[in-house]
C-alpha cells in the first residue's frame, strides 16, 4: 500500500513556492554537495574595511566560519537558493537596506516553513550584516554587548559570508548569471543585481 507521506522532494518543491510566495525572484533546490566553501571570502569581511564588521553575532569574528560550516555541511544532503533581482540603481542607494531586509525575511520564512514540515534542523543564511537592517536604532548588538536574546530572532539571519559560503559558485549551480556589484558600477552598463540566500534542509 502506498503510504501517505511527502517525499524530500515534494517538500523542496513546497519550500520553492514559499520563496516565491515571498518575493523571491527565483529558487532552486540543490544538493549540498555543490555548496563550496571559500576560506578568502571571509578575509573581505574584515580586509574590505567593512563598517559592520563586529558588531553583530551574526557575522565575524563572532560565527564559527568557513571551518563550522563546513562541518555543519556534513549533516545535510539538500538546501534550497533563491535570489532577489533588484535594479543595480536601486542596490547602490539607501534602498537597498529595504532589500536586503526582503531577502533575511524571505530565508526565515522557508526556514520555518522547513521547520513546520517536520525538517527541524533547517538553517537560513542571507545576505548582509542584521545589524544595520534590524537593529539601526540601536547601539550594539545586545547578544553581543548583554549576553542577551537577540531582537529579531525570526527575521535576522547569519551573513553568507561570513562562513566563506561562495555565493558565485552557488549561483552557478542554480543555473542563474551574475554581475558582481561594487560602488563604481554603472547602473546603465549592468541594470540589474542579484542577491542570493540559502537554506539547509535536515530533520
Amino acid at each position: 500500500m502506498r503510504k501517505n507521506r511527502k517525499t524530500i522532494d515534494d517538500i523542496l518543491e513546497s519550500l520553492i513556492q514559499v520563496a516565491h510566495q515571498n518575493g523571491a525572484s527565483d529558487a532552486k533546490a540543490v544538493s549540498t554537495a555543490d555548496v563550496t566553501v571559500d576560506e578568502s571570502l571571509t578575509n573581505f569581511c574584515r580586509d574590505s574595511g567593512c563598517e559592520n564588521y563586529g558588531l553583530a553575532v551574526s557575522c565575524p569574528p563572532h560565527v564559527s566560519g568557513p571551518a563550522g560550516f563546513k562541518e555543519l555541511l556534513k549533516d545535510y544532503t539538500r538546501a534550497v537558493v533563491f535570489k532577489i533581482d533588484v535594479p543595480t540603481e536601486t542596490l547602490l542607494s539607501k534602498e537597498s537596506l529595504e532589500v536586503f531586509r526582503s531577502l533575511h525575511k524571505i530565508a526565515a520564512n522557508i526556514e520555518k516553513a522547513a521547520v513546520e514540515k517536520g525538517y527541524n534542523r533547517s538553517k537560513a543564511f542571507a545576505g548582509g550584516s542584521c545589524k544595520p537592517l534590524f537593529c539601526q536604532e540601536h547601539p550594539d548588538c545586545r547578544v553581543l554587548s548583554e549576553n542577551g536574546k537577540c531582537r529579531h530572532p525570526h527575521i535576522a539571519r547569519p551573513s553568507m559570508s561570513g562562513f566563506g559560503i561562495n555565493v558565485s559558485q552557488l549561483v552557478k549551480t542554480a543555473g542563474w548569471q551574475m554581475d558582481r556589484i561594487t560602488r563604481e558600477t554603472d547602473p546603465e552598463a549592468v541594470k540589474i543585481a542579484m542577491l542570493c540566500g540559502l537554506v539547509l534542509i535536515g530533520r
